[in-house]
């Protein structure tokens, strides 16, 4: 079988490295906010291009931080799409803010803009921008109207890893350590990233109980939320080959966007520098027979994601009235293929054929 994700694989030619560093941590004897930390707060935060990043517990956290930082609380609105795993309606709710769904372009699967003048109007607090799948959202447009609006802009960077400027446009960028992720811990772990001072000094507070120092908090909506020092021992080994592997996962992209030949499965083009290709998705109207022949073919798939956040059952009710069309359909479209750095040209090849012989 083909796998999604194959983390042995890809962990392999590092494996004695990331061994040592993990015993270098063991012996310290310090686990938490220690040198490791620092040292991959530092290499990450010029990797991206930012002054500023601080390790936290996931991705998810990050979100959280980031929208009490911007000054995010109960009953204030923050603006999403529906079609991005939850991950940020999830971080919005943890704050008591309402959010706001907004429809996608059909083509990027990324927020369509031109939903977004009318709900800044009325009067949000920020707004989360997701990269979904990798692919750079239209990220400096936005920024342009979140800041004429006054609105803040935080940007879910979780499955965009070395997409360029990704995480710089708007106020805050977040990223998720999520072990499949293209910059993946051995666990979970977060980042956020920031040009501003003042809210990056508001978001280490809030990743520690609130504190300015030991014991004394100052902010409220603190939480525990560290990035150990195991975990910044593996990031920091592994980010140096991440533009690599994002190159690998970019060819690969543009193998199956040139070959896949087939009516029933909607290709899309991917791979451009400003692309991190954590995943490639496809769209086909036969999705559910689509999967089921290609693990027939040896071929693992997913479905990223088959519930839009507004149709979620907890929630559903709230917002019955609420039709996001392009978001619904995409729901029922989607399919996920293989598409990671270890995979072999063999392999690629293979799923290009057995795609081609899809028969609706």
């Amino acid at each position: 079988m083909i796998a999604l994700h194959d983390l042995q694989r890809l962990h392999e030619p590092q494996i004695v490295e990331l061994r040592a560093a993990l015993e270098g941590v063991l012996e310290s004897g310090r686990f938490v906010l220690g040198r490791e930390c620092s040292r991959f707060e530092a290499a990450f935060a010029a990797w991206c291009g930012a002054p500023h990043a601080l390790g936290v517990a996931n991705g998810t956290d990050a979100l959280e931080i980031a929208l009490r930082a911007v000054g995010v609380d109960a009953g204030d609105s923050v603006v999403t799409v529906a079609n991005a795993g939850g991950y940020a309606t999830t971080a919005i709710l943890a704050c008591g803010a309402d959010p706001v769904y907004v429809d996608v372009d059909a083509a990027t699967m990324n927020v369509d803009a031109r939903a977004l003048p009318a709900v800044l109007a009325r009067g949000v607090r920020a707004v989360v921008l997701t990269h979904l799948y990798g692919r750079l959202a239209p990220a400096a447009d936005v920024a342009k109207l979140c800041a004429t609006a006054g609105v803040a802009l935080i940007e879910d960077c979780a499955q965009a890893h070395g997409a360029r400027g990704a995480g710089t446009f708007g106020d805050v960028g977040c990223f998720s350590f999520y072990p499949t992720k293209n910059l993946g811990a051995l666990g979970d772990g977060g980042a956020i990233i920031t040009r501003n001072d003042e809210l990056a000094a508001r978001a280490r507070r809030l990743r520690q109980y609130g504190w300015d120092a030991k014991y004394h908090a100052v902010a409220g909506g603190g939480r525990n939320s560290r990035l150990d020092e195991l975990q910044a021992a593996v990031l920091s080994r592994k980010l140096p080959h991440v533009d690599e592997q994002n190159a690998r996962r970019r060819a690969i992209a543009r193998r199956y966007a040139a070959e896949i030949a087939n009516a029933a499965i909607d290709i899309p083009q991917r791979g451009g520098e400003s692309d991190a290709l954590h995943l490639f998705v496809v769209r086909s109207r036969s999705r559910d027979a689509l999967a089921a022949h290609l693990a027939r073919e040896g071929v693992q798939t997913d479905v990223h994601y088959p519930v839009p956040d507004h149709r979620q059952p907890f929630q559903a009710s709230r917002f019955a009235a609420l039709a996001l069309p392009v978001t619904e359909r995409l729901a029922g479209d989607v399919l996920t293929l293989p598409c990671h750095p270890a995979m072999t040209d063999e392999e690629v090849s293979h799923v290009i054929a057995a795609c081609a012989g899809f028969a609706a």
